[in-house]
This record gives C-alpha cells, structure tokens and sequence, in this order.
C-alpha cells in the first residue's frame, strides 16, 4: 500500500467517523463545517481524489461525496483506530 501524509490519514479518519455516523456519502464542505478545518474545501477534495486513485474512497455518483471502501475501512483499521481523539481544526 501507498503511504499516506498526515493530512491524507486526518482526513481519511474523518470520512470514516463520519460515514459511520451518518451512512451518507461525505462531502469536503461537510467535514470542513464540522470538524473546523482550517484548509480549504479544494484541498480537502484534491486529498479525497487522491484517497479515491488509492483505493481507499470512492464515490457513488458524480456529485457525491465519498465513502469508505474495504481497503479504506482496513486501513483506518490497522493504522489509525488507535487515534481516537478527532482534531478539532486542521492546519495543514
């Protein structure tokens, strides 16, 4: 597997938590409002496109957000569960 940067894992972490919470795709605007990210929406998309080319997001139609995926929920999983504090802003 790919390694992923801190921003990549942080966001991946979110959409996980809240696909979890909310069994709905996940858009960029969405964990921006609500985990208080201090990037921008762009940026959290291009990472979300990144994580889709991955494997680990993909996205149910065109103008949905993302969801998990099997290597996504393993990954998060193995890798990032042990990180159970959310950040409350992210300054990447």
């Amino acid at each position: 597997m790919n390694k992923l940067t801190e921003r990549q894992k942080i966001i991946l972490s979110l959409i996980v938590h809240e696909h979890t919470r909310t069994a709905q795709p996940v858009a960029s605007k969405t964990l921006i409002s609500a985990y208080n990210l201090k990037i921008s929406s762009a940026t959290v998309r291009n990472e979300m496109n990144v994580l889709t080319e991955l494997g680990y997001l993909r996205q149910p139609h065109t103008s949905a957000g993302r969801v998990p995926t099997e290597d996504g929920y393993r990954f998060f999983v193995s890798n990032l569960m042990q990180q159970t504090a959310l950040p409350v802003a992210l300054n990447c």
